[in-house]
């Protein structure tokens, strides 16, 4: 009896293991294309990091005179040129750009440990510092999408100089993100079985780097950021669900005492977990929100205008398998396994 006992909590435990070296180490992709490639000036320069001197561009917009910036995320499996999109319509619209490589992707070397939410927010709070001190720079907020969202939620929590947050296709929380892979991984777990499962694999995740759940779940992040927010979440994205951008909302709004004034929320219509800055909505969504809180050179009609004129496409696709959608994130290394998943950003 004691031996099928231990059993279930034998293959949960090896199960967490696995899902830990598959899930926790993602594909290094430097870059492709540079700022050059789409007629934009840029500066080499780099983000001091906890993890190491991480490669980043700093993209001036204009005439490179002082104004607001805009910090950029990019998620799993990807790399700061996959950005570059956003970057196109940020720079006309008004505001300086800085976009970097997270550890372990990019043009970064290997991480020995798993990367988890905690690095990428980490390496974002070391990115917007990096931003906010540049002569240029007056002011700044932060964009960051899927796990780079996570990243950038945490940096603004941590960081009382985040002017304005813009995060699109948001996993909640640790916990939730892992049962979103045993779903898309096609695991049909009962709920007296996925949710224990669920806090073990998470656990085990994290525990190597000493981090605690609550301390990189973006739910309990937002709830103690003040400033502007604006979630954005694809209608049909099948990786991370718009109840995701539902759960931020309600959490950044009960903090605030229920007041929701300062809480934005966009659902893409036919949207993706990827490529939203492919609708014009999007463009003109975000565009208005920063020069309405950031005090750009344009007014938020301006900036709207500017940005959804912008033609901006997705970057031609790497070599490397497909996932679906490229749905970006743990998700995507879990089903394929280490060295098949596609990047995040496009």
């Amino acid at each position: 009896m004691a031996t099928a006992a231990a059993l279930p909590v034998a293959i949960a435990y090896r199960f967490s293991q696995i899902y830990r070296v598959r899930a926790g180490f993602p594909n290094r992709r430097p870059p492709a294309f540079t700022p050059a490639d789409f007629g934009m000036a840029f500066q080499e320069t780099a983000v001091r990091s906890p993890g190491g001197d991480l490669p980043a561009w700093f993209i001036p917009a204009g005439s490179g005179a002082a104004g607001p910036g805009v910090l950029l995320v990019h998620g799993w499996d990807s790399a700061r040129d996959r950005m570059l999109a956003n970057v196109q319509f940020l720079n006309a619209a008004g505001f300086h750009c800085l976009t970097f490589d997270v550890r372990g992707m990019g043009a970064n070397p290997p991480e020995s440990l798993p990367v988890s939410a905690g690095e990428f927010g980490a390496d974002a709070l070391a990115g917007f510092a990096t931003l906010i001190d540049r002569p240029e720079v007056t002011t700044g907020a932060i964009l960051g999408h899927s796990m780079g969202a996570i990243g950038a939620v945490l940096a603004a929590a941590a960081d009382p100089r985040v002017a304005a947050l813009v995060i699109s296709s948001t996993p909640s929380d640790p916990r939730r993100l892992v049962r979103e892979t045993f779903r898309l991984a096609g695991l049909r777990l009962p709920a007296p079985i996925a949710g224990p499962l669920s806090w073990l694999t998470t656990r085990e995740f994290l525990r190597q780097r000493g981090h605690q759940v609550r301390d990189i779940s973006a739910r309990e992040a937002i709830a103690r950021y003040r400033g502007p927010v604006l979630l954005v979440h694809g209608e049909l994205d099948q990786v991370i669900p718009p109840s995701h951008a539902e759960r931020l909302k309600v959490a950044a709004s009960a903090a605030r005492g229920g007041d929701a004034s300062l809480i934005e929320l966009l659902i893409v219509s036919g949207g993706g977990h990827t490529w939203l800055y492919e609708d014009k909505t999007y463009r003109r969504t975000i565009a208005a929100f920063l020069a309405g809180y950031l005090d750009g050179p344009l007014s938020p009609a301006e900036a709207a205008d500017a940005a959804g004129a912008v033609a901006v496409s997705r970057l031609p696709e790497p070599e490397g398998s497909l996932v679906g959608n490229r749905a970006d994130g743990v998700a995507a290394a879990f089903i394929v396994g280490a060295g098949t998943s596609g990047p995040g950003d496009q």
